[in-house]
């Protein structure tokens, strides 16, 4: 029977605390002064709790991203990957607390998991069962606008690392974790055409708007489901008034894919597209934003791993593929062992109704803390 849960479920209080603490520290990724005092309050959670050597890296438009590492030298080096950015604006989503559930900007996505996993290392070492392994959080502040500029430092931290664990949230109500996630391309579309009246010279116009409706279609039924490919066309805007031929019209595009070879091959349609109407011209800009999350065989014995801490603390651990991006997808595709999953349980990322169940933070936390020491 674990002796680390009932320690944790002890402190549930102070857990749910400092989780309180770093939601109250609004943290929309576009609005750097917001990120950055979110970042400090985060810091000093995590240096009270942890210790550790700090390492900051500074940005100029994004919020600066830090680390924290924790018994340099040991036997293998693991890299715990979180953000703390949100999608919400200062002051859009208010904290509460009914009943069993903590609601609040960010909550599950994902700064329970960060407060879950930093109390399980504290955990350990209250406990004096810290493994001999080097610990690095890493800790990054746009990861709901792509990771443009963490992209770079998770990868060179992955490369070092043997394996790496991501604190996004498990699956909702199952609690399963993540061992494969789908790839992620973020597209724009722009069409320029030809203005014109649309009673008196209709004829001398090109429609700009009419070949994006014939360009959405095209994108759209680019969609495989049994390929596990899908293409949304999320945004549209187009023209300026109503009795003039449009001459300019976008579109932004969401793909998702389950295989490399699947995302070379949208890229390349994508990229390679071609205008449906005569005398107008379409440009298009974008990138695979995150490559597939692809399972190996030593994420699986990770899982396994996973799996056996989770009985420890009376969980049965499942997994699941998940259709969503997260920083393990530049991990994974290095062949760096990646398990996703690993944060708080609840529902609602992105949603108003965003909560965590209080209860499972000790449980959740007490399951990384004996992941931690069969690695």
């Amino acid at each position: 029977m674990s002796n680390l849960l009932p320690f944790l479920q002890k402190k549930q209080s102070e857990i749910l605390d400092d989780l309180k603490a770093l939601v109250a520290a609004d943290s929309p990724s576009e609005n750097k002064e917001l990120v950055d005092q979110c970042r400090q309050t985060l810091e000093t959670i995590a240096c009270r709790l942890v210790g550790g050597e700090v390492t900051h890296f500074p940005q100029k438009d994004r919020g600066d991203h830090f680390k924290v590492t924790i018994g340099k030298g040991g036997k293998k080096r693991v890299l715990i990957s979180a953000h703390f950015d949100t999608v919400w604006d200062k002051g859009r989503l208010p904290m509460k607390e009914e009943g069993n559930k903590f609601y609040g900007p960010g909550a599950i996505d994902m700064k329970g998991g960060i407060i879950q996993s930093l109390w399980s290392v504290h955990t350990l070492q209250q406990l004096d069962e810290m493994p001999d392994i080097e610990l690095v959080f890493l800790f990054n502040s746009d990861e709901e606008v792509g990771s443009q500029t963490s992209r770079p430092i998770i990868e060179e931290e992955a490369k070092m690392s043997d394996l790496v664990l991501i604190t996004e949230p498990p699956v909702a109500k199952s609690g399963d974790l993540k061992t494969a996630r789908k790839g992620v391309g973020i597209y724009n579309l722009e069409v320029e055409g030809t203005p014109s009246h649309a009673g008196n010279h209709h004829e001398d116009g090109q429609s700009a708007v009419k070949e994006l409706a014939h360009q959405i279609i095209h994108l759209e039924n680019m969609t495989d489901y049994d390929e596990g490919t899908t293409v949304n066309v999320g945004v549209i805007n187009g023209g300026s008034k109503r009795n003039v031929v449009p001459d300019h019209a976008e579109a932004l595009i969401d793909f998702r894919v389950e295989t490399e070879d699947a995302a070379d091959k949208m890229v390349e349609l994508l990229e390679g597209l071609e205008p449906k109407s005569d005398d107008v011209d379409l440009k298009v800009s974008g990138e695979l934003n995150r490559p597939p999350m692809v399972k190996s065989d030593e994420t699986e014995e990770l899982f396994q791993k996973a799996q056996e801490a989770g009985k420890e603390v009376g969980l049965e651990i499942g997994e699941d593929h998940a259709g969503g991006g997260s920083d393990g997808n530049f991990t994974a595709i290095l062949g760096i062992p990646t398990l996703d999953g690993l944060g708080a349980l609840g529902e609602g990322p992105h949603a108003e109704y965003e909560h965590i169940i209080i209860d499972e933070l000790p449980k959740r936390a007490a399951m990384v803390a004996h992941l931690l020491k069969k690695i």
